[in-house]
C-alpha cells in the first residue's frame, strides 16, 4: 500500500513514521509512505503558501493553488488498476474508528492532506478530497499528528506489516471489546500474582478465562462497546 501525506512539515511525519513497526514495514517495502511539501509548489520567492482570510479574522489560510498542484503531482503516476482515496484531517470530519481504518486499508493508495494555521481554502478541499476525518473532539495546531495516527492505524492492517492477522483481529476494539489483561514474568510482583489459569497449560481453560476477563474489563471500562 502507498500512503502520500501532503503537508507543510514533511520532516515531522517522516520522523514519526520511520520508527517501530511502521518504520520497519517501510524499510522492508511493505508500506510505501511518502511525504510532500506544499511549499515546493509555491510560485513566490519566499515560498509562501498562505494568505489572510477573506472577510477578515485572525490567522492565515493555506491557499488552494499550491495544495491542488501538489496533489496533481502526487497522483500523476496513478495507474489504471489503482484506486486512490483522499482524506483531509479536519475537526469537521467523522471520527476515526477501526471500521473506517479497515475501509481505508482496502485502497491501493491513500492520500492524506494536512491543514495548518486556520485551515485550507475550502475550494482545494472540495476539489481533491473524498472525505474528512477527525481523530477526536479537540483542536491541534495542525494535521500532521492526526495524519500520522491515520497512517499508523491503516498501515498496520496491511498484510505483512504485523507478524500475523491475529495480531490485529483479536486485540482491543477490533474484536468488539477490550482485550483481556496481559501478564509476563515474574509470577509474583508487589504481592500480586499472575492468575493460576494462565500457568497450568490448559489452553481451553485459558481461552475461556481470556474471553470472560475481556468481557468483564469491557463492562467496567468501556461499557459503550457492549
Amino acid at each position: 500500500m502507498r500512503i502520500d501525506i501532503i503537508t507543510l512539515f514533511p520532516e515531522l511525519c517522516d520522523y514519526i513514521l520511520s520508527e517501530s513497526i511502521i518504520g520497519r514495514a517501510r524499510t522492508a517495502g511493505i508500506l510505501d509512505i511518502r511525504t510532500h511539501n506544499i511549499r515546493d509548489f509555491s510560485h513566490n520567492k519566499h515560498r509562501h503558501v498562505d494568505d489572510t482570510p477573506y472577510g477578515g479574522g485572525k490567522g492565515m489560510i493555506i491557499a488552494a493553488p499550491p495544495v491542488c498542484e501538489c496533489y496533481d503531482s502526487v497522483v500523476s503516476d496513478l495507474s489504471e488498476n489503482e484506486t486512490v482515496h483522499t482524506v483531509y484531517m479536519s475537526p469537521a470530519g467523522s471520527l476515526l474508528n477501526q471500521k473506517k481504518a479497515s475501509e481505508l486499508a482496502s485502497f491501493n493508495r491513500l492520500v492524506i492532506l494536512c491543514g495548518h494555521y486556520e485551515g485550507i481554502d475550502e475550494r482545494a478541499v472540495s476539489a481533491i478530497c473524498d472525505e474528512e476525518i477527525s481523530i477526536g473532539n479537540y483542536v491541534l495546531t495542525g494535521g500532521e499528528l492526526p495524519a500520522c495516527i491515520l497512517a499508523d492505524c491503516v498501515g498496520r492492517l496491511v498484510p505483512g506489516v504485523l507478524a500475523a492477522p491475529e495480531c490485529h483481529e483479536m486485540e482491543s476494539i477490533a474484536c468488539g471489546m477490550l482485550e483481556y489483561p496481559q501478564y509476563t514474568r515474574p509470577v509474583d510482583f508487589n504481592g500480586e500474582r499472575v492468575p493460576d489459569v494462565l500457568l497450568n497449560g490448559d489452553h481451553a481453560a485459558v481461552e475461556k478465562w481470556r474471553y470472560l476477563a475481556a468481557l468483564e474489563k469491557t463492562r467496567r471500562k468501556r461499557p459503550d462497546l457492549l
